[in-house]
């Protein structure tokens, strides 16, 4: 649901309603599909004891349908009569109290409890919202309608049509998935006895993206995957340990300056499982 001050009549087809706002930073109000709100919904695996804002809440769609799965959650928007017209809306659908809205700037309002951001607004209003997004609680989901955030790679992406659909061309849709990141940046050491001794990971980090370089038993070992998906990392190693060639996946969760998870290995032939506990050092 996009932000307003006063309503548009907006016409099929018209793409280029999207490109736009007004002056005082706000955006032209654009009813999302019911269609739309499912997927968006669904992609944020919303569900009890989840907390989502939805920022420009509009005739409070999301937040209501949030709250009939179980979540509890707020709804912001500028305009006082479209938060009347949701928490109307909100009784009628019988979860007033699990669903309230707020006539408030979404740049002034407290994300930090959220565990799901929603949001329908313009690419350039989602892009200043990028530092405030990066800092929530890592593992917060955060869904956006037809709108990127900035330089941020979504973890997942979804084109849909809605024929309902009142700006764009064919009723298309993009749904769009960021997973708040922890910060496993630095270096790290792991001691597995049980399997080469001490391991040391090197890992740089953009967004959720990893490059790693791990080092065990005085050589460097071929990295072929790796993954940060809030504060939970997983590692895929391959490489000569003693005599043999094995495939390593490290997975973990990461636990300020310690990771702490398991390691599983295979030669093709024989599986091990061992604790992986690893430390920050730098």
């Amino acid at each position: 649901m996009r932000t307003l001050l006063l309503p548009l009549l907006l016409w099929a087809g018209a793409a280029a309603a999207q490109s736009w706002s007004w002056d005082d930073g706000t955006v032209p109000y654009v009813v999302t599909p019911m269609e739309v709100v499912e997927r968006m919904l669904r992609m944020a695996d919303v569900k009890r004891g989840d907390y989502l804002i939805d920022l420009g809440s509009g005739d409070g769609r999301i937040v209501i349908e949030a709250a009939k799965r179980g979540a509890s959650g707020l709804g912001v928007d500028i305009d006082p009569r479209l938060v009347e017209a949701a928490t109307e809306n909100a009784a009628r659908a019988g979860v007033v109290g699990r669903a309230r809205f707020e006539k408030r700037d979404l740049f002034e309002t407290d994300l930090s409890g959220a565990s799901v951001v929603t949001m329908y607004l313009l690419p350039e209003i989602n892009a200043k919202l990028l530092p405030r997004l990066l800092r929530l609680r890592p593992g917060t989901r955060i869904v956006s309608h037809d709108g990127g955030i900035g330089d941020w790679p979504a973890d997942e992406r979804l084109e849909i049509r809605a024929p309902e659909k009142a700006v764009g061309i064919d009723g298309l849709s993009r749904i769009e998935l960021w997973v708040v990141p922890g910060n496993a940046a630095g270096e790290w050491t792991s001691e597995i006895p049980q399997h080469a001794g001490r391991w040391r990971f090197r890992i740089a980090q953009r967004y959720q993206g990893l490059e790693v370089d791990t080092l065990a038993q005085g050589r460097d070992l071929l990295v072929r995957a790796s993954r940060l998906r809030g504060d939970e990392v997983k590692i895929v190693v391959t490489g000569i340990i003693g005599t043999r060639a094995w495939h390593h996946l490290f997975a973990g969760t990461l636990q300020g300056d310690r990771i702490a998870g398991e390691l599983q290995i295979s030669d093709g032939n024989e599986q091990r499982t061992y604790p992986w506990i690893a430390t920050r050092t730098r």
